[in-house]
């Protein structure tokens, strides 16, 4: 079974990191939420808090992050730190590329990374690799998806996404980036011994993936959302997957 200590501390540590990336992001983005029907309600946008309260949050935020941080080794510590850079600057992406979505795979699956080190005490990278391209290229799934939802109110304030980038291809993108991750958390199990479970968990998730994209309309908001948020069940079946994979 998993190390519970170790579950937890990255539960939290989890919830503290994202927190502060979404944090960071209202705070670049307060003007652009503003001008976003979805987005207008957001506590900075609509001005029912300062920017200095934000920042005395964020603040808050990063204190405790750090202090789960420095429960791990030192190999760990100097690789959680480095990922702050990449939390304080992907919200900057969107006003200067259409991959704003790669950028935020890159910051948000760091933990694939950690998640190795705080066990082991450094990065097993036949391992770590492959499992965080499975990450990125999962990001980029959702979040493309995510992003058609603001797409009509995207362009009109002058804002990048892979949803603008791919328009009318984006299932074929979306497959071509399932099918990577795939290959990936298939690599990554091979190159860690993985065993039956594991590998039908990525079967199901595969099939997940599948219906999630067939029936996608990038043209309803709504239906954005939901597929987007059905996201959460390809986490539960991995998570499922290794456990059982283990045992």
């Amino acid at each position: 079974l998993p190390d519970w200590r170790t579950l937890s501390l990255f539960g939290v540590g989890a919830v503290l990191m994202r927190g502060a990336g979404c944090t960071v992001n209202d705070m670049w983005d307060r003007d652009y939420d503003r001008k976003v029907a979805r987005t207008a309600s957001r506590p900075l946008a609509a001005g029912d808090i300062s920017t200095f309260q934000s920042f005395v949050f964020l603040g808050g935020q990063l204190s405790l992050a750090l202090c789960v941080l420095l429960c791990l080794n030192y190999y760990s510590i100097v690789l959680g730190a480095a990922s702050l850079s990449l939390v304080v600057t992907y919200p900057l992406m969107k006003r200067i590329t259409y991959w704003p979505q790669l950028v935020l795979g890159l910051t948000f699956n760091w933990g694939a990374l950690l998640g190795w080190s705080a066990i082991r005490g450094s990065c097993e990278w036949s391992v770590c690799l492959p499992l965080y391209l499975a990450g990125v290229m999962w990001t980029l799934v959702y979040d493309t998806i995510y992003a058609h939802q603001d797409k009509r109110d995207d362009i009109v304030i002058g804002v990048k996404s892979t949803a603008l980038q791919f328009k009318e291809d984006t299932k074929q993108w979306l497959s071509g980036f399932s099918l990577v991750m795939l290959l990936s958390l298939c690599m990554t199990g091979m190159n860690c011994n993985q065993t039956f479970p594991y590998y039908s968990a990525v079967a199901a998730i595969g099939a997940h993936l599948a219906h999630q994209i067939y029936t996608l309309d990038i043209d309803k908001p709504e239906d954005c959302w939901k597929k987007f948020a059905s996201n959460r069940t390809v986490g539960v079946m991995l998570f499922t997957g290794i456990v059982l994979g283990n045992l």
